[in-house]
């Protein structure tokens, strides 16, 4: 008895000494989200997201350390995981630890920025995303315009000409909200066919204004989002789709559902109850919520819905629906122009001015439009690659899965529910 005894005392962790079964990520992580709520303190919008134990929210609130600690703190954190032997690591904690470090390492950034710190536009993306975008020059999307000049044909700036046509597909104040809510009602019955979803999972839908970006989602935790759309200016038939994927399913709603299910319910990992607005985190979101878009309707699947559907409801004639479709699929071809003009604008190249005449004639839009797009890269700054490089390098990976459409949703579903960086997004999925 007195052996047996014995036996099991010895099988017992001491008091104070570290247990083996550990996950040694665990204390980090710990101290990674207190630390993001003490920053989120500092800076109210940094934390887009919190669903973790109340009292450590209160306690960051209570007593929030100065921007110079937290910049010292994230420093010290990110060299403590960085020094964990590899032999204490596995092959689902070695992933945890480059998403800890990269979350850290943004964590600095975006603190000395606070601090007056300036970086260079692509300084500032390295540090706060993990990488920095390959922008090609503006006279890149000049035979682009061409051809867009031959499905809109006039005298007028082809800005204007475009404006124009595009505000005859404006949705009329009444119908705004009913269109979009058919539009993630498709999209969430196009996701759920082949990712499974808790069956509370829900949210809520508002129209906002005064807001810099056109939509947004908030993640309450408990599978739960509240999703709004901004209509400080018209809201055009094709973005109903687009903000229906992206913020909703398979996007952001999506992407924190499978996050809250699998990592932070699942392991138990402290980590993904907060979720840094400025974070490599941000790049997986905004790519992945992106693609979405094409990965829910692919082919000439969208148009036919906005045809069938949402033309309808908005009361517009749905035999316009594929010349609108073909002008919008060609001014997709644009989208890399915005960062370029956001680059140069940022690191001073070019006038507020300039980049609000550039942005008109490479975005195709209004005054009103271009001044929208500059208050957003004022407000969001190297931000705003994420939506570019992020969507060109979550499509290359993921359709790098394989020909077929569930190989394609499979690794989609697989890169949204673990410690994906955005080194892990090579051009072959899997």
């Amino acid at each position: 008895m007195l052996r047996k005894l014995l036996i099991a005392l010895a099988a017992l962790p001491l008091i104070g000494a570290a247990n083996p079964r550990t996950d040694p990520l665990d204390a980090i992580a710990r101290d990674y989200v207190k630390l993001t709520l003490e920053a989120g303190e500092r800076e109210p919008e940094y934390v887009d997201a919190y669903y973790g134990p109340s009292a450590w929210a209160a306690d960051a609130k209570a007593h929030p350390r100065t921007v110079p600690q937290l910049i010292a703190a994230a420093h010290a954190l990110r060299l403590r995981a960085e020094a964990i032997p590899a032999a204490r690591l596995t092959a689902m904690t070695r992933p945890r630890r480059a998403f800890l470090v990269g979350q850290l390492k943004a964590a600095e950034t975006r603190l000395a920025m606070h601090e007056g710190h300036k970086f260079s536009f692509d300084e500032e993306a390295r540090g706060l995303f993990g990488l920095a975008p390959d922008l090609k020059p503006l006279s890149a999307y000049d035979p682009v315009l061409a051809r867009i000049a031959a499905l809109v044909p006039g005298d007028a700036p082809l800005w204007k000409r475009v404006d124009d046509y595009r505000n005859r597909f404006m949705i009329p104040t009444d119908k705004v909200e009913p269109v979009m809510r058919a539009a993630i009602a498709e999209c969430r019955k196009r996701t759920v066919a082949h990712i499974p979803l808790p069956a509370d999972e829900t949210f809520t839908f508002e129209l906002v204004k005064n807001k810099p970006w056109g939509g947004y989602n908030y993640y309450k935790g408990n599978d739960t989002s509240l999703i709004q759309v901004n209509t400080d200016l018209p809201v055009a038939i094709d973005r109903a789709v687009d903000l229906g994927c992206h913020e909703g399913y398979p996007g952001h709603h999506v992407y924190n559902v499978l996050l809250e299910r699998n990592l932070a319910r699942g392991r138990g990992w402290s980590e993904f109850t907060v979720y840094p607005l400025y974070s490599p985190q941000s790049f997986l979101a905004e790519g992945s919520a992106n693609f979405g878009i094409e990965l829910a309707f692919p082919g000439s699947e969208r148009a036919a819905f906005e045809k069938a559907v949402l033309f309808p409801i908005a009361g517009f004639d749905p035999g316009q629906a594929a010349r609108y479709d073909a002008l919008g699929e060609a001014m997709q071809a644009l989208a890399g122009a915005r960062f370029t003009i956001a680059r140069d604008y940022l690191d001073g190249r070019i006038t507020r001015q300039q980049a609000i005449a550039l942005t008109q004639k490479y975005s195709l839009v209004s005054e009103a439009r271009a001044l929208k797009s500059l208050d957003f890269d004022d407000h969001y700054r190297s931000y705003v690659i994420n939506y570019g490089l992020g969507l060109d390098m979550v499509r290359a990976h993921v359709n790098g899965a394989g020909p077929s459409a569930e190989a394609r949703w499979r690794e989609m579903a697989r890169i949204l529910s673990g410690p994906t960086v955005p080194a892990d997004l090579t051009t072959k999925g899997g």
